[in-house]
This record gives C-alpha cells, sequence and structure tokens, in this order.
C-alpha cells in the first residue's frame, strides 16, 4: 500500500531502491505517528472536517494501535511503504473509508517532520536522565575521594598534584556544558511543524495552534516554508549535543583504560566488567571502556554525516533527507547504552589511595615549594630557578602538605556549586510539559 498509488504499479527494483530501510526505521517513529495523528483529527473535528462521532471512533482505534506500539507488536507489513500508510491501512481495515479521512490537510512531509520531532525530544529527556545518572556518579565519587591525591599531567609528563575528587569532578562539569547543548537542541526540536504539509500551508483552515497545544509544543515552526527547511536541521543540530556528550565519555574513557594498566595503576575496575585474554592468563581487559571510546568517537562524526547528506541541498523536500534516518535514529540507543554503561562501572570503581607514595612522583610538589619560597619573600622567578636547581642535582625535598583553598582547587572542590548548576540545567527543560500532552492525549475520554 502507497498512499500515492494512483493505476499503475512501481518496477520492483526501483520500489526496492526508494524505500530502502525505511520500514526498518519507520518502526522507532510508530508510536509517534500515531500521537501526531491523535492530534490531527482533534483538530480536524474542530474545524468541520470530520464528525464527533468519527472522531470518537478514530482515536479508539489509534489508542489500539498505539498500545500495539508499546507492546512492540506493531510491524509495517510487506507490501506497505512507511509507518504512515501502515497506521492508515489499519484504520480502513477496522473503520472503512472513515480511515481514509486522516491525512486531510497534512502530507506525509509534514507528517514524518512531526514524527520526527516528537520521537527525537522524547530521546532527548532519556538522553538528559542518562547523563544526570552518570553526572550524580561522578559527583558522589568526587565527594568519596576529594582527599586522595594523584600526579597531573601536561604534555604525559607529571606536572602537579592532581586528586580524584578534581578528576572525577572535572567530567561531572563537563557533563553540565554538555547538557546545555542538549537543551538548545531540545528548545529547537520542540516546535510543531505539522500543518506546513507539503511545504506550502493548505488551504483548509487547519488550527496550528491547536496542535501546537495538544502535543506539548512550546511553539509551532511559524513559516510553512521555514518548516520544512527544518528537515535535516533539525538531525544536524541535534547531532551536535550527542557529540557533545560523546566527547566527554571517549575521554573519560580514555582516561579510565590508561589509568587502570599497570604501569600507571591508578584505578582498578571491577573485575566482572573486564575480560580475559586466551593466552595470557594475568589479563582484566578494560573492554568496556574501550567500546566506549570507539563507540562515542563514531557517534562525535555525526553532524558531519548529517551534514553531508544535506548541506547542498535548496528550499523543499528531497528524497535525500530519508538517509538521515539511518544514521540519526539508532545514535540515540547506542548513547544511552554508553552512559548506562560508563555509570555503572563508575559506581563500583576503586581507586589507588597511595599512589604519591612512589618517590618517582617528588617532582610534581616541586611547584608547591617554589609558592612557599616566594610566599616567604623570595622572588617568584629565583625561587623558580632555586627549586629547578635541586631537582637537578638530586637535592630536592618535596613537602607533601599542601594546601589549596582557592575555588575550584583541590581543598575547594566547588561540588555543590557543580550540583546546582545541573539541577538548574534539567529543571529549564519542562519535560513534564511534554509528559503531560502525551498522557492527555491517550487518556482522553473516547
Amino acid at each position: 500500500m502507497k498512499l500515492w498509488e494512483k493505476n499503475f504499479k512501481v518496477n520492483e527494483e526501483i520500489e526496492r531502491f526508494t524505500v530502502g530501510r525505511d520500514r526498518e526505521m519507520d518502526l522507532y517513529l510508530a508510536k509517534y505517528d500515531v500521537l501526531g495523528s491523535m492530534a490531527h483529527i482533534t483538530m480536524l473535528e474542530s474545524i468541520g472536517l470530520l464528525e464527533a462521532d468519527e472522531l470518537k471512533q478514530l482515536l479508539a482505534e489509534l489508542k489500539n494501535i498505539y498500545a500495539m506500539c508499546e507492546r512492540g507488536e506493531f510491524v509495517i507489513e510487506d507490501g506497505v511503504e512507511d509507518v504512515h500508510s501502515q497506521v492508515e491501512m489499519l484504520l480502513t481495515a477496522k473503520l472503512g473509508d472513515m480511515g481514509k479521512k486522516i491525512h486531510s490537510g497534512r502530507s506525509r512531509n509534514d507528517q514524518v517532520l512531526v514524527d520526527l520531532k516528537l520521537f527525537t525530544r522524547s530521546q532527548l529527556m532519556d538522553i538528559a536522565t542518562e547523563v544526570k545518572t552518570l553526572f550524580d556518579e561522578l559527583i558522589a565519587k568526587s565527594n568519596q575521594y576529594k582527599n586522595v591525591l594523584m600526579p597531573g599531567y601536561t604534555h604525559l609528563q607529571i606536572a602537579m598534584p592532581s586528586s580524584f575528587g578534581l578528576w572525577f569532578g572535572a567530567y561531572a562539569e563537563s557533563l553540565t556544558d554538555d547538557m546545555l547543548f542538549l537543551q538548545a537542541a531540545y528548545r529547537m526540536t520542540n516546535r510543531n511543524p505539522l500543518g506546513s504539509a507539503a511545504g506550502y500551508g493548505s488551504s483548509f483552515p487547519l488550527n496550528r495552534t491547536m496542535t501546537t497545544q495538544l502535543l506539548g509544543f512550546d511553539t509551532m515552526a511559524y513559516n510553512v516554508v521555514y518548516a520544512q527547511m527544518g528537515r535535516g536541521k533539525m538531525e544536524r543540530n541535534v547531532a551536535f549535543a550527542i557529540a557533545s556528550i560523546a566527547g566527554t565519555l571517549a575521554k573519560l574513557a580514555f582516561d579510565a583504560c590508561m589509568f587502570n594498566s599497570q604501569n600507571f595503576s591508578f584505578v582498578k575496575l571491577p573485575k566482572e566488567c573486564t575480560t580475559g585474554s586466551s593466552i595470557m592468563p594475568h589479563k582484566k581487559n578494560p573492554d568496556v571502556f574501550e567500546l566506549i571510546r570507539a563507540k562515542s568517537n563514531k557517534l562525535q562524526s555525526l553532524p558531519q554525516q548529517v551534514m553531508l547528506i544535506m548541506n547542498n541541498l535548496p528550499v523543499g523536500y528531497f528524497r535525500d533527507l530519508q538517509i538521515i534516518k539511518e544514521v540519526f535514529l539508532p545514535a540515540f540507543d547506542e548513547l544511552k547504552d554508553c552512559l548506562q554503561m560508563a555509570a555503572y562501572i563508575i559506581n563500583k570503581i576503586e581507586v589507588n589511595e597511595n599512589i604519591l607514595d612512589n618517590p618517582m612522583y617528588d617532582a610534581i610538589f616541586s611547584v608547591e615549594e617554589v609558592n612557599r619560597l616566594a610566599a616567604a619573600g623570595m622572588p617568584f622567578r629565583d625561587a623558580y630557578k632555586k627549586v629547578g636547581l635541586d631537582i637537578e642535582a638530586g637535592n630536592f625535598k618535596p613537602n607533601r602538605d599542601i594546601h589549596h583553598t582557592h575555588e575550584g582547587s583541590i581543598g575547594n572542590l566547588m561540588n555543590e556549586e557543580i550540583q546546582a548548576l545541573m539541577d538548574k540545567i534539567i529543571a529549564d527543560f519542562h519535560f513534564e510539559r511534554i509528559v503531560e500532552a502525551e498522557r492527555a492525549l491517550i487518556s482522553a475520554d473516547e
């Protein structure tokens, strides 16, 4: 079945090529297509294009289809082109010609646009939840080990004293910046394109404000041409947010792999989260973090993939945009998987509390000695030279009693402020609005 089918049959190879993986990808969108249809037909009834009894029957059946989607039972049958066709076919099979009325005033163009928007904002809510879970684990570990020192590095050379409080807390704060990207992407996503039809509106007196409210969007995408131009642009913006989070994860994973190696022995991963070797019985490999690193690096390529597909397209819809779904829709599950794995292992990770007992790290206290001499009145440059010469001569004796008090330092992590920053960002999403809108559509009296 095809919504556009007339009195001729398309060549089978052409159909195979043009449909591609759409049936597979559209399963991601199924329940959101139903929600969009529920809002659309509610609006159609309000402007006289459906009778009240027709609306009642259509909503009841759409709720049944939604329940099928929630149970994982919804399928797009062979010969059916896409999710829109499958939903309309199910309605028509159950309700006859009444089912054919739901497409009035819209095109598959704005239908897939609203499906993608509803799907994406829901996924962004899930991502935000998983980021917050990892954030909480990092803050907890930062507080737990705030007094445990570790070497800091520049150029992979030992540099100055750091702490596990700083290390864990740094990645927590990094996630707050990533969440700002996510919030911006969410706000751009949460605008209603429904009613733009094929990009040029409709002669029906559609009430786009009504569908915007019913679906819990912040606003509509006002200009119908721009609403269509949002296809691809939304995916690109969201991809940048995904890439930002993935960048933090990749860096954290690299650190964890390196610090877990015997040459560092800064951290110990839970043995149940490592893998062994087929020949070396002593091995406990950090495969999970290695895969997080690889998957996160792959996700960081997503913006470029989206841009290369859509970059040279003029105004209006083109089939090129179909291909974006294949790289975009699965990315959310991959990112959520990485976030969940990272949070699980961070919760169980153990740290070496005696790293700096090794005399090879004595030199990291050189700056502390320079500062002590400068505070006692010696010119900083003279103090720097003296300590440097003492190190070269093998005469340097480190004072390991350090006192850092300024904001964000070893002795003043500012974790409460970082926590407050994250809490404010989460609150500013206002996810409750979309949750309430979906609940209202599904639970409305028939």
